[in-house]
């Protein structure tokens, strides 16, 4: 039987094999490719093995027989799950936080990085960017924990505040309407701090010889914003608006669980909470996995639509 080897070139002129271009961009980047290895084997590890388990949405789940042994049901959970009464609420409530997360986050870290950009002074433009990145290490349990005593009908501060030009109290997080605006500006104030980063660092990529240029011709800050600073981050923009919309049907669990109350379930309940409520405390297994890989494949076709979208308006996508 004849060896597999891989096919090489000989060079015509010395006569020595040349190998493939794939090899020689190996070896010629070799500490590169190694700084790639550590996350390459975290997706393997936490991406794509545990994928086999999605076999769990297809099988009547038996924790005693393993997900081998357990029986294949085809596509019964599929249709349990629409039949859920909490099903298209749940949807309802994940898009609509999420709608307006993208409507009035998104542009949120934008409009930081210009405004952090355009400072001069150094130290507090350093002290600024610190404080504004501090929620975002801060967890939500301890956010949400705060958020209720600064809206607290009876302690908080800002009913107290309310109180000094005769304004009636507001149980902010027992209202649905006031509940879903506290919940996307905490979004905002925990996020858009760290989400200038990306933005902050494109800017640094901008030419200065185009500001210049634009000084000697006359224009102001603000058409130096327009005209240069930001056609220089819509690139940056593009893509991470592709991911902001790829996510739209997903969800956190930290953030909404946190909260969360009993008199806001109408909006409050989200996937990711109907997930941890039928997976983990009544043992849904099937179910669960069942609308967690109907979340996935949605997820994967509006990143493709974004992406085809944002390609079609002359931008570069992500592929």
């Amino acid at each position: 039987m004849e060896s597999s080897s891989i096919p090489v070139k000989a060079n015509s002129v010395t006569g020595v094999k040349k190998q493939p271009r794939a090899v020689r961009e190996i070896k010629r980047n070799f500490d590169l490719y190694l700084y790639l290895v550590p996350g390459f084997l975290f997706f393997v590890v936490f991406a794509y093995i545990p994928m086999f388990g999605v076999v769990i949405a297809f099988k009547d789940y038996n924790i005693f027989k393993g997900i081998l042994e357990s029986d294949w049901v085809g596509f019964r959970f599929f249709k349990e799950m629409i039949e859920l009464p909490n099903f298209f609420p749940m949807i309802r409530n994940t898009l609509l936080l999420n709608i307006l997360g993208l409507i009035c986050g998104f542009p949120a870290p934008i409009i930081l990085a210009i405004m952090l950009n355009e400072m001069r002074a150094k130290v507090f433009k350093r002290v600024s960017q610190s404080l504004l990145y501090l929620p975002h290490f801060m967890s939500w349990i301890v956010l949400g924990g705060m958020i209720y005593q600064i809206l607290s009908p009876k302690y908080g501060v800002l009913n107290e505040v309310m109180s000094w030009f005769g304004l009636p109290s507001i149980y902010f997080m027992a209202d649905k309407g006031w509940w879903v605006a506290v919940y996307v500006l905490s979004s905002i104030w925990q996020g858009a701090g760290w989400g200038t980063i990306l933005y902050l660092a494109t800017m640094t990529t901008i030419d200065p010889s185009l500001y210049e240029a634009a000084v000697i011709d006359g224009a102001g800050r603000w058409k130096r914003i327009k005209h240069i600073t930001i056609p220089g981050i819509v690139p940056t923009m593009a893509v991470l608006l592709i991911f902001n919309v790829g996510g739209l049907v997903s969800i956190g669990f930290e953030h909404p669980y946190a909260l969360a109350n009993p008199l806001v379930n109408g909006v409050s309940q989200v996937i990711s909470i109907g997930i941890y409520e039928m997976g983990i405390q009544q043992a849904a297994f099937s179910i669960t996995t069942a609308i967690g890989l109907t979340q996935s494949v949605v997820n994967l076709i509006l990143i493709w639509t974004a992406n085809y979208t944002v390609r079609r308006m002359g931008q570069e996508g992500l592929w």
